[in-house]
């Protein structure tokens, strides 16, 4: 491993520069794990390009080496996405981290993949523009990994994921060539969509170093209130009676009592008076530019509401508490992983099927003896399946757990869903596949694999199964 080590140093260190690779054993373990339950796997080096010939360059000599190289964002995935385990090259895209260019006149922002989520949309807020998607992890997150696992988050109900937000993309192949996938218009019909081909392809086919993004007017107004349920499956009852009386709110988060509860204690934050039988809650966020129409869509709301036992409804007054039940909502993940080593699984299901198989979910863990924190962006019928180790013996966490994964995604795509609404497949989920997809259809996806990289050194042991 060591000569391994020093050679792709020295070669690496040749072609772009020694302050550009890191061979540090400790360093390199940063970067072999992301928050996908307690895995590590280290790349043999990591490189931090800082520009598109930098990449350019690395890739074209990896290539001709044939060794697996790895994009690397915020490492903030939870599908092990990033994790190395074949080795070769960690490429850390974090330098370059530049907005390049808001363009008011045409409502698009082109930036580097570096760029943290978050920072892009106050970038673009100050110039009155809107960069709606919102994953939890926003704060720390990346646009480029955004764009590689077509993140969606809290507003996907209303504004749409990432894909409906991507124009254009430079991307570095995994021979080191440079292109443009489409152009910066808001319609593109000349020939295949190698953009939203990219949008989503987990850094299987190649590295994006640029993105240009849609952008939209800022909505002056927010709405939010926090809804306790007595009754879990009335939570989920409600979300699709809202969606059929013809409100479309910006976000409608869905969260059972315990992560509410890890998340209280986790963030050291106190009693949010919720009555004692509650069993769920609903987050509910409206926006517009008019308050009239705000307002009456709230009436609405709320009478659709009473149609189902719940307790005190609380109402966000300000900015302030606003930002408090954001903050809560977004810290689930966290005070679950703080508490106890966890599965994250990210089924998404037509919403109207949230009731069943949230229902199913937790018959499951009854049969192979796991509990399950649920939680997620009920509008679009996306669940976040927490399913919790705590004490379990690490032989059933191993061998019997992923049986019961396996029956919740059978379930899912029985109801019409599908594996993951926003987190990916990547390294964790690879082998549960052939649940959603025949073999002609997997066979159809590997030939693309094929045709951009034929030597397989982009991201390799991801997406597909080990043995289809």
């Amino acid at each position: 491993m060591n000569k391994e080590i020093n050679f792709l140093t020295a070669e690496l260190s040749r072609l772009i520069g020694q302050s550009k690779v890191i061979a540090d054993l400790e360093e390199r373990k940063k970067y072999g794990s992301d928050h996908t339950e307690d895995f590590c796997f280290p790349p043999t080096v990591v490189v931090k390009p800082e520009s598109t010939e930098d990449v350019s360059v690395v890739m074209k000599w990896a290539n001709q080496h044939e060794i697996p190289v790895i994009p690397i964002g915020a490492r903030t995935g939870l599908s092990g996405g990033i994790l190395a385990t074949k080795g070769g090259i960690g490429l850390s895209l974090e330098r370059l981290n530049k907005i390049i260019h808001i363009d008011e006149n045409n409502l698009q922002v082109i930036t580097e993949p570096g760029v943290i989520t978050e920072i892009l949309q106050n970038a673009v807020a100050e110039k009155g523009l809107f960069y709606p998607v919102d994953p939890s992890s926003k704060g720390s997150c990346f646009i480029g990994g955004n764009v590689a696992e077509n993140a969606g988050g809290a507003r996907a109900v209303k504004y749409g994921v990432t894909k409906d937000y991507v124009l254009n993309l430079e991307v570095v192949l995994p021979n080191g060539e440079i292109i443009w996938t489409g152009a910066n218009t808001l319609k593109n019909a000349t020939g295949y969509n190698l953009t939203q081909l990219m949008v989503g392809s987990e850094g299987t086919l190649g590295v994006i170093t640029k993105i240009v993004l849609k952008l939209i007017p800022q909505k002056q107004y927010t709405n939010l209130l926090l809804v306790p349920f007595y009754y879990m499956d009335e939570a989920t009852s409600a979300v699709a009676e809202i969606f059929k009386a013809g409100i479309v709110p910006s976000a409608m988060e869905f969260m059972e009592i315990e992560a509410i509860n890890w998340t209280a204690k986790f963030m050291d934050i106190p009693d949010l008076n919720l009555p004692e039988n509650t069993e769920a809650l609903l987050l509910i966020e409206i926006d517009g530019n008019n308050t009239e129409v705000m307002f009456s869509e709230a009436e609405k709301l709320m009478q659709i509401l009473e149609n189902f036992t719940i307790g005190e409804i609380m109402f966000a007054e300000t900015e302030e508490h606003k930002s408090a039940f954001w903050k809560m909502r977004r810290n689930i993940a966290e005070a679950v992983k703080t508490f106890s080593v966890y599965k994250e699984e990210d089924t998404v299901v037509p919403r109207y099927e949230l009731t069943r198989l949230l229902k199913g979910v937790k018959e499951i863990g009854a049969k192979y003896g796991f509990n399950s924190i649920c939680y997620g962006h009920a509008g679009d019928g996306n669940l976040h399946i927490n399913i919790i180790k705590e004490n379990m013996p690490d032989e059933q966490w191993k061998n019997v757990v992923p049986k019961g994964v396996k029956e919740i995604f059978e379930l899912t795509v029985s109801l019409g869903g599908t594996l993951s609404g926003e987190h990916g497949i990547g390294w964790v989920q690879r082998n549960f596949m052939p649940i959603a997809f025949n073999k002609v259809q997997l066979q159809l996806m590997k030939g693309i694999k094929t045709l951009f990289d034929p030597k397989n050194i982009m991201n390799p042991g991801k997406i597909f199964p080990d043995n289809n």
